[in-house]
């Protein structure tokens, strides 16, 4: 009898995704036919989710820039700036922060990744000179976790024969490294990028209001300004949440409840010491 297409068989063992669908179904049985089926031939590679690489920088980037944004607007709010200094500053200090945080995030990223590689190079260097001594460290290693003598051996001395793979395996094992790709650079400048474009899409949202209302309802109190900048705060916060829970076995509410509680307890105090900078301001 020929299955339908889109049956719960199909989508957990055919598909290239199939392995995380019976993971977060907790589905043992459709684990098991995606694995037969992928060493059958007929899938090559396990599927995994590649996109949460990017995730460190879109969660921060935007965190920080959202965050920075509505610290200027709750300021200005407190200080009764007019609208035009509001957007000026808040603008202008968004997409300054976003290149800054950019270039940063890139040079960070390319500096860790080339002390890596160094690190690499130093490992490769004494595996040439006295692989012994790096086998030995190795089969340690594997006996402190639980392995018998004789199998640590086995491992060890198997691993060794191929010294690429064995130079990656003790960067990992014995230097917790993971040693980035060849083309290491370009994914530095995409961090980059990223952090910067989520540190200014994010960040320019609470500013979105002050243009985009008053066009709208001309006659609106300023006051409803800010009050409009805290819900899209808030709104973009759980949103923020939801998203990372994509890239986990986390319930999406629980992530967004709690990026939007941390994110919100940030924007109380950037707000409440604007309110009393801007005391001690008047007061002077």
């Amino acid at each position: 009898m020929v299955s339908k297409v889109g049956t719960p068989e199909e989508s957990t063992s055919l598909v290239p995704n199939g392995a995380r669908k019976a993971y977060d179904g907790l589905d043992t049985e459709a684990s098991k036919n995606f694995h037969d089926t992928r060493h059958s031939g007929t899938m090559n590679t396990e599927m995994h989710q590649t996109e949460g690489g990017f995730l460190k920088p879109v969660i921060f980037g935007g965190l920080d820039g959202i965050l920075t944004s509505f610290a200027i607007v709750a300021g200005a709010a407190g200080g009764s700036m007019p609208i035009p200094v509001i957007l000026v500053l808040g603008f202008s200090n968004i997409f300054a922060d976003a290149l800054a945080m950019g270039v940063g995030e890139f040079l960070s990223s390319k500096a860790e990744n080339e002390w890596i590689l160094s690190e690499r190079r130093r490992e490769n260097w004494e595996m040439e000179n006295y692989p012994e001594g790096e086998i030995r460290e190795m089969i340690d290693i594997y006996k402190e976790r639980g392995m018998s003598h004789e199998d640590a051996c086995l491992v060890i001395n198997t691993m060794a024969k191929y010294k690429d793979f064995f130079v990656d395996v003790m960067m990992a094992e014995e230097l917790q490294l993971q040693v980035p790709e060849e083309d290491h650079k370009v994914e530095s400048m995409k961090e980059g990028v990223v952090m910067f474009c989520a540190f200014a899409s994010f960040g320019s949202l609470p500013l979105l209001g002050y243009v985009i209302i008053p066009a709208i309802f001309p006659d609106l109190h300023e006051e409803l300004l800010f009050t409009a900048a805290c819900v899209v705060t808030g709104l973009v916060l759980f949103g923020m949440g939801c998203v990372k829970s994509i890239f986990s076995a986390a319930n999406w509410f629980v992530c967004g409840l709690e990026t939007f509680l941390l994110g919100g307890c940030c924007a109380t105090v950037a707000y409440t010491i604007g309110q009393f900078v801007d005391g001690l301001v008047s007061e002077a």
